[in-house]
């Protein structure tokens, strides 16, 4: 079975996700999803794995894949506990900014206004994600950086949450541009408001989201 096939199904997948063909709760019909991609169901049941130990699925046995639907009270806690995180590794990283590490920044965020520009949600979630783990990396703190990454599975659906929180996906790409410039200030009350505003101002949106999501329905077309 040729990897690059399940990773492009994981990628439509994701996709459905996260522009909410696949509602939270909604049961990914394997069968429906093969015929319409004119593939086998084997592929498609390896790539429902992959997003599963990503944390974008839950497998229930004997009744297969379901989207994973959080809880607002799940979702306080995760932007709760990923501000207190990312606080103290932007504040870490800008201790140890070099000229390289504000280019590799600031290539990040260039690559999520390219994502934003061919339309691409699934992508975009990645790259935001990456933008984010960089700055964590940055910190030179491994066992902070092990701690976002376990976090990574649950922050991959909620970041994807937020692209439907704003018409135009550009709006994702300069939502980071003041988290960049307060880390490359140096100043760590500036920082501190930087995540806090650009996590929290997400955390409200995505939390309301979440409250008025419908849960439970089935939805078996992704194309």
């Amino acid at each position: 079975m040729s990897q690059d096939l399940v990773t492009q199904i994981a990628r439509v997948l994701t996709d459905a996700v996260i522009s909410g063909q696949l509602s939270p709760g909604a049961k990914v019909a394997e069968a429906a999803v093969a015929r319409e991609l004119g593939v086998s169901r084997a592929p498609v049941r390896e790539a429902a794995r992959l997003l599963e130990n990503q944390g974008l699925l839950v497998a229930i046995p004997g009744r297969g894949f379901f989207v994973r639907a959080h809880a607002p009270d799940e979702i306080d806690d995760l932007y709760d506990l990923r501000i207190c995180i990312e606080k103290h590794a932007a504040v870490q990283a800008a201790t140890r900014l070099t000229p390289e590490g504000r280019a590799a920044l600031r290539r990040q965020l260039d690559v999520l206004y390219e994502t934003a520009a061919i339309n691409d949600p699934g992508r975009q979630v990645e790259e935001d994600y990456r933008f984010h783990r960089l700055i964590c990396e940055m910190s030179g703190n491994r066992r902070l950086l092990r701690l976002f990454d376990d976090l990574a599975s649950e922050l991959r659906i909620v970041i994807g949450l937020i692209g439907r929180l704003y018409d135009d996906p550009h709006r994702i790409a300069e939502t980071h541009e003041p988290l960049l410039a307060a880390i490359e200030s140096g100043d760590v009350a500036k920082i501190h408001a930087g995540v806090e505003y650009h996590l929290g101002d997400a955390w409200r949106g995505v939390a309301q989201l979440v409250r008025n999501l419908p849960v439970n329905k089935t939805t078996e077309r992704i194309s």
